[in-house]
């Protein structure tokens, strides 16, 4: 078993950022600000899991928000049957199917009546379809930009499904009026502290998670695929089986950071399946850096940070999504491995010092010491 390797820095960085999330709360005590920082939290996991297909596979994944839209729409829908009252008629159904004359519960709805099922669903669901897609995609050789295309076709594909089975799914309006998550006796209400804490310990699990994964012989032929993946082939490896586990694992992390957003948010809705949010995913990984899976966090929380102070701000109204597209430009043109190299550089420069340092301390003797001269 190969052993897994972490050096110093990371694991004060590590520290560090865990540290600064989970003191949070003694700090803020405003359940909106609480609730839209939990919500930053989730889009680092998000991030994350695209940065393992995409900055460490090679795989350009542009319908990322397909798997976050089911994860969401698995939690919304346990939680709209824990809805008190969850009918508006007779048959004890949802609002919305009342509303569309359904006469009894689907029978895909019925198992959601547990919480465990929603949850092993809400991660189980958009790995098998990762799986069946990546199956047909990676055993074909598809590579580049067509993988990208092929999965935003998906994205758009299961966004009208969702929308055109509105007796089912509540269609545009989604999945409203759900109840708090109940687990091991805790309530968690979407602006409380707790559910803060839940989020916040996903998104370092997910980081660990994904540790573990880039940093094992798997890992370092995931890397080797994305940057020659005919190499590879040559070597003997089954490139489509690695390239599809990645993809999986990227559609299960994103699953579940789907499932988290349904319960912050209180509702599930096709936007969470839109190009935007995927488009927007990309972006938030250029810009921390792909290649890092905690870099990629960072640049979802810093981005969507700084694009809703801009936003909310009066003054920045108007030009909010100006100033957010002349960041993301800048970052590109003079920091094309994201703003995680700013960190990298600066470690490797401290490192540098302190090799140079230790050189010096242990310089060879002059020529000819050891032979008495000079």
């Amino acid at each position: 078993m190969r052993r897994i390797f972490i050096s110093r820095g990371h694991i004060i960085g590590y520290a560090a950022f865990a540290l600064a999330i989970l003191v949070v709360p003694l700090f803020i005590d405003d359940p909106y600000l609480l609730n839209k920082l939990a919500r930053y939290l989730i889009f680092g996991i998000l991030a994350a899991a695209l940065a393992l297909s995409w900055g460490y596979t090679g795989i350009l994944n542009l319908g990322q928000a397909v798997s976050f839209g089911l994860g969401s729409y698995c939690m919304a829908m346990t939680l709209k049957l824990h809805t008190i009252p969850i009918q508006t008629g007779a048959a004890g159904l949802p609002d919305f199917m009342v509303w569309n004359n359904v006469k009894s519960l689907p029978w895909f709805w019925e198992p959601f009546h547990s919480t465990a099922f929603a949850v092993v669903a809400g991660v189980a669901f958009p790995v098998v379809v990762a799986l069946l897609l990546g199956w047909f995609v990676f055993r074909a050789r598809v590579t580049g930009v067509y993988v990208s295309i092929i999965t935003l076709a998906m994205l758009v594909v299961v966004n009208l499904v969702i929308v055109d089975q509105q007796r089912f799914t509540g269609g545009f309006n989604g999945l409203t009026d759900l109840a708090d998550l109940k687990l091991f006796g805790i309530d968690f209400d979407p602006y409380s502290s707790a559910t803060y804490y839940l989020i916040a310990l996903s998104l370092l699990a997910t980081l660990m998670i994904g540790e573990l994964v880039v940093r094992s012989k798997t890992g370092l032929i995931m890397q080797a695929i994305r940057d020659d993946e005919t190499r590879v082939r040559y070597f003997g490896y089954d490139v489509a089986r690695y390239q599809i586990f990645a993809f999986c694992v990227s559609a299960g992390l994103s699953g579940f950071a789907g499932m988290l957003y349904a319960m912050v948010m209180a509702f599930a809705s096709p936007t969470f399946l839109s190009v935007q949010i995927s488009l927007s995913i990309v972006i938030w990984c250029a810009v921390g850096g792909r290649e890092s899976l905690i870099g990629s966090a960072l640049g979802a929380i810093l981005v969507t940070g700084i694009q809703g102070g801009l936003s909310e701000t009066p003054a920045f109204l108007n030009t909010w999504m100006l100033i957010m597209g002349a960041l993301f430009v800048a970052v590109v043109l003079f920091l094309p491995k994201g703003l995680i190299s700013i960190v990298q550089l600066g470690m490797a420069r401290l490192a540098g010092k302190k090799i140079s340092a230790l050189t010096e301390d242990e310089a060879p003797l002059p020529r000819g010491h050891k032979l008495g001269i000079g």
